[in-house]
């Protein structure tokens, strides 16, 4: 019998992505023993309801150009397709629907995890995919508190330790409005898309947007 395959899902607004994202992704893929990593961009994420975001055009086209050269990373655009907000929850029974049999991880940080209790049916978030955690510095989750308050997360949540990277997409946002350089913090491909279509460069729009840093996935 061919064994189902391992599919982590790594959400977020990647606005823009960056090398801390990618960095994540690979050590979670490895550790966890994924077969793909699907990046699904947010189209209308509820906790950023009142923040400006890149359209999702360029976003779309930022990812598809950062993981060009990654055959098991691959873009969705699955939460895209619906209107109004995106909700985790309805994000992954759609991703069981879209894809079929197979064992789903949903990928986040530590931080968000921490967070998890106050989303929108955590419960069902833990049962239908287990959780892919990339530990962050200085964040400590209680993970007795954690099961107690989602019983369904009990054995389903995976630690991994990443390569602490101090890159976030709100600094770059910055850094670009203030002309400042983002050589290497984002792939080289995705800096000259930035150039090209001149994103981020009002200082108003970068600096109200609250950075995803290398959040995998806060949404609730």
């Amino acid at each position: 019998m061919t064994p189902m395959p391992r599919i982590g899902a790594f959400g977020g607004t990647f606005d823009p992505i960056h090398i801390g994202h990618l960095i994540a992704a690979a050590d979670l893929k490895h550790a966890l023993g994924l077969d793909r990593v699907l990046f699904l961009p947010a189209g209308d994420p509820p906790h950023k309801a009142e923040q400006r975001i890149a359209p999702v055009l360029h976003r779309l086209a930022m990812l598809r150009l950062a993981i060009a050269d990654e055959p098991s990373f691959e873009v969705s655009t699955l939460d895209l397709n619906g209107s109004g907000p995106s909700y985790t929850v309805d994000l992954l029974a759609r991703l069981h629907e879209a894809i079929g049999p197979m064992e789903l991880l949903f990928l986040m940080g530590e931080d968000s995890l921490r967070d998890l209790p106050t989303w929108h049916q955590p419960g069902r978030i833990a049962m239908l995919a287990q959780i892919g955690v990339a530990r962050r510095p200085g964040v400590e989750v209680d993970m007795e508190a954690l099961v107690a308050a989602v019983p369904e997360a009990a054995e389903r949540v995976h630690l991994v330790s990443i390569p602490e990277i101090g890159v976030s997409s709100r600094d770059i946002r910055q850094r670009i409005a203030a002309g400042a350089p983002i050589a290497f913090q984002v792939p080289q491909r995705v800096e000259a898309y930035i150039r090209r279509e001149g994103l981020y460069r009002n200082v108003a729009a970068a600096s109200i947007i609250d950075g995803d840093g290398m959040s995998l996935a806060q949404r609730s």
